[in-house]
């Protein structure tokens, strides 16, 4: 039985059960294909691509509100007519999956190395599957309306070629080039990090200072280090070219302690005279300032490390020692030779591995890399012009620009088994190397056969680099590639700016000419209640899974749109999670009595263009404004302000206030009257459910399918917007004047204690023809909502004694409650309304007197003020005179 079809047959049941609905409902938008984009011309293309998840694991709340912030907009866009493809897919995500694929075979008591390349694969492959196929079960079951026929993997066929193709493209342009440079190496890995891949943490250290003797036997120069460990492969000692004190040592040789190899004393601009004492040691294997330095004078390279950063064979005594170790025993023998004397306490940044969390080494290796440079400039200069792609927030376009305005060379090889094999050969018997899309068979240079591919694979992010463009299948032009590139919005948070978007945008200049993505949306991050980071170490995470048990799906989405803002971090709150619930129920509940009070209504039926009510009006006018301002929000991606207008319409005007004053004509006796109310309650519902939607899919839908609508799905209904033949503005005049009046009524009986049901006598004086004209025409609801014993309205009835009063807007409205109420209380609380006048008074004069403001001000702004300063000093004019009354 379809959706349609069950739910046609039933009632609203009484309560929402969200664990029963939302299966089956996302198992029926699937079945319908509701989600897939059509390819139709007659629409306008709109593309998001889901940042991919690493398939190292399950999503986490970080991934929930990544996910329901792209869901939101292609939902929106969908149901405003839009060719809407939300693409989905995943990341290998290479040192990560392997990572964790290594720690799973270690605690079988099995290592990589035992395995071998190809039975580890497909132990990775196994890996892959098994979380691939539950992050798509926590994408279902937090209702993201993903296009599965275009699923994509960094790894699948398509995206392979695609790699390829750019490696060859950027070697043959010489972009791309092999060669011996200082990298990031990651010890408890054993691979090479591109330096975002690196995060530097502030540690308590020491400096060492250190003398090295003269040659000549004429003295000692001093240098200081932070590692001193790496000493062993010093290969010079470099000052500044003006600094006199080393003028005559330049050129001299030095014996280095221990080991005794003679090193030079240079000159170099680089050297800081002013700092420490001047003079540097060099160790060119070992820091990348020291590389460069040994490159412009020809110094030896000497690595004294092996890949696991243990002492290696030019460590002298100390082979075989860790690096750690090493340094506590060399600083040992080093004190003892004299040569070690002093050491400080010195707190520096450190860098540590992304991943694995070690310390990395400064490391002399054979690596591929890519020149940025050239990559770089066509991004800044795409920055610098009209179509330049849109960061919201702004400011983190400065933080791109930044980065990728002081770009450097991007170490792209891995010493890794799981990931994209870098596309190279090489050629034992003549030295060849070949680059190539498709494997060759033999070296073209010589014919030889026997060929050896590169080792190593390419970092992570040289694929999902690519995303944008590969997932539509370029290197070929597909109908998808023409049709939805350049997309419309990435949505990702701030901290893969420079991994990842400037990855893609200089990518997709260099490849398709164009950029990849017209606006970048960034969000912050996840945090718990206290503001803190979520970590397995704080053990402060949340499962979106464990709150969609709990609460729905609906309630999470929810609560986090509600609570974000571009760009900034978001607090989980179990509360807010249970507030949204409560929503939830509310709509839930509204829409139950709303089915219950029309019948056999159908959406034909409903007729708008009737007798329509003040009531009436002003629901469709405020209905009509919160589209207005909820398609706005959307637009600029306020999505807390989106979800804030229409919790406010829903929750506040539509159910406390339409609905209850619909009563009065649905138990009336007036057909017709009954018949329009009807007719308003079902379209204000309706257009109410589709503006929620794409915040709450799953009790939108259940709902929707119950009450009378026209169409197959919400998720395909066409979304509200502003439609001019709702204004109303006199009716909107009428209802806030009448809603003042009842919510006055209704704060006094609060304050005397004075029960809804019991009856009490209501005298309201208004303020003008106009005013008494406009209270009449709305008598009934303040019978209703007021419950008066006796209504008196009178613009020139004498004030009564004994009273308790209220000023609104264009009435005062008098309740003689003597014998029931406290005169001096009320005294009180008038004195304490009058506080709160004065107050709002002088807040205006005082802004109104600002010469700025009002220099600046529109003239409708400026006028607005007035108006409201003339109101307050005349309600306080009122109070003031009540309170002289009471007293008299």
């Amino acid at each position: 039985m379809s959706v349609e079809q069950q739910n046609a047959q039933n009632q609203i049941p009484t309560v929402y059960d969200p664990q029963a609905a939302e299966q089956r409902l996302y198992d029926w938008w699937i079945e319908n294909e509701f989600f897939k984009a059509t390819g139709d011309p007659e629409k306008q293309p709109y593309c998001i691509v889901i940042p991919p998840p690493n398939v190292t694991g399950m999503l986490h709340m970080g991934h929930a509100l990544d996910c329901t912030l792209q869901d939101v907009l292609i939902r929106h866009k969908r149901m405003q007519g839009y060719d809407a493809l939300w693409l989905p897919g995943m990341d290998h995500a290479g040192i990560a999956t392997q990572a964790r694929v290594e720690a799973t075979l270690r605690e079988e008591g099995v290592s990589r190395y035992d395995l071998g390349r190809e039975k580890f694969l497909e132990k990775v492959w196994e890996w892959k599957e098994h979380y691939a196929s539950v992050i798509r079960s926590q994408w279902r079951r937090m209702g993201f309306s993903l296009d599965y026929s275009r699923e994509r993997f960094t790894m699948d066929e398509g995206l392979s070629r695609a790699v390829r193709t750019v490696f060859v493209k950027l070697y043959e342009k010489g972009l791309i080039y092999r060669g011996k440079r200082i990298i990031n190496w990651d010890p408890a890995a054993c691979t090479a990090l591109s330096d975002i891949e690196v995060e530097y943490k502030d540690v308590k250290g020491a400096l060492y200072h250190l003398r090295y003797p003269l040659k000549d036997g004429s003295g000692h120069i001093t240098v200081a280090t932070t590692r001193p460990e790496t000493m062993l492969g010093d290969t010079g000692i470099a000052v500044h070219p003006e600094d006199e004190r080393y003028k005559d040592l330049i050129g001299k040789m030095v014996i280095l302690p221990i080991i005794g190899r003679e090193i030079p004393i240079f000159a170099d601009e680089y050297v800081d005279k002013d700092f420490g004492s001047g003079a540097v040691k060099v160790t060119p294997a070992h820091d990348p300032n020291d590389f460069e330095m040994g490159l412009r004078h020809n110094l030896e390279m000497i690595n004294v490390m092996d890949e696991k950063a243990t002492m290696n064979g030019n460590a002298g005594p100390y082979a075989g020692l860790d690096r750690f170790e090493c340094r506590k025993k060399i600083v040992a023998d080093l004190q003892e030779q004299g040569v070690l004397f002093k050491i400080e306490e010195h707190d520096h940044s450190v860098g540590h591995s992304e991943r694995s969390g070690a310390v990395v080494e400064p490391f002399l290796s054979t690596q591929w890399f890519v020149d940025m440079k050239p990559l770089a400039e066509r991004a800044i200069q795409l920055q610098k012009s009209e179509d330049a792609v849109r960061f919201v927030p702004d400011r983190f376009e400065k933080i791109y620009l930044h980065w990728i305005e002081n770009i450097r060379d991007w170490c792209i090889s891995r010493q890794l088994w799981w990931g994209h094999r870098i596309p190279a050969w090489y050629c034992d018997s003549c030295g060849e190397t070949i680059v190539a899309t498709d494997d060759p068979t033999a070296c073209p240079k010589c014919g030889h056969a026997e060929l050896r591919q590169d080792e190593d694979v390419l970092d992570t992010w040289f694929s999902s680099g690519l995303w944008p463009f590969s997932t539509m299948g370029w290197p070929d032009e597909t109908p998808d590639m023409q049709r939805y590139c350049p997309t419309d919005v990435l949505v990702t948070g701030f901290d893969i700016i420079y991994f990842w978007v400037a990855r893609m945008i200089f990518t997709a200049l260099e490849f398709t000419g164009e950029k990849p993505f017209k606006d970048v949306l960034i969000h912050g991050l996840v945090r718990d209640a206290q503001g803190r980071k979520m970590s397995k170490s704080l053990g402060n995470g949340v499962d979106p899974l464990e709150v969609i048990e709990k609460y729905g799906a609906d309630a999470l989405r929810f609560m986090l749109m509600t609570g974000s803002s571009p760009g900034n971090d978001l607090r989980f709150n179990w509360e807010k999670v249970e507030s949204a619930r409560n929503f939830a129920n509310k709509i839930w509940n509204a829409s139950r009595f709303v089915m219950m009070n029309v019948g056999d209504f159908k959406y034909e039926d409903v007729n708008l263009s009737g007798d329509l009510g003040t009531a009436d009006k002003w629901i469709l006018h405020r209905l009509n404004e919160t589209a207005e301002e909820v398609n706005s929000a959307l637009e600029r991606y306020d999505f807390g302000e989106a979800g804030r207008q229409i919790y406010e319409f829903i929750w506040n005007e539509y159910c406390d206030w339409y609905i209850e004053l619909a009563k009065l004509y649905l138990q009336g006796d007036d057909a017709e009257a009954k018949r329009t109310t009807q007719s308003v309650l079902v379209y204000v519902l309706d257009q109410s459910l589709r503006l929620l939607h794409p915040f709450m899919p799953f009790i939108t839908e259940e709902i929707w399918q119950h009450i009378p609508h026209q169409g197959k799905t919400i998720t395909l209904a066409d979304y509200p917007k502003f439609e001019g033949r709702f204004v109303a503005e006199q009716a909107v005049r009428e209802m806030e004047l009448l809603m003042d009046m009842i919510r006055a009524v209704r704060n006094i009986r609060a304050e005397m204690n004075v029960p809804p049901s019991r009856p009490v006598t209501l005298i309201i004086k208004p303020a003008s023809e106009e005013a008494e004209a406009l209270i009449r025409r709305g008598e009934a609801y303040i019978v209703r909502f007021c419950n008066p014993e006796s209504l008196t309205i009178d613009r020139n009835l004498a004030t009564p004694e004994k009273s308790v009063t209220a000023v609104v807007t264009g009435a005062e409205l008098f309740l003689p409650l003597a014998g029931l109420i406290d005169i001096e209380a009320e005294i009180a609380r008038l004195e304490k309304e009058l506080k709160h006048l004065d107050a709002e008074v002088e807040r205006v004069d005082k802004k109104l007197a600002n010469q700025g403001f009002v220099a600046k001000a529109p003239a409708e702004v400026i006028e607005a003020e007035r108006a409201k300063g003339k109101d307050y000093a005349e309600k306080r004019d009122k109070v003031k005179a009540r309170i002289q009354e009471l007293r008299s």
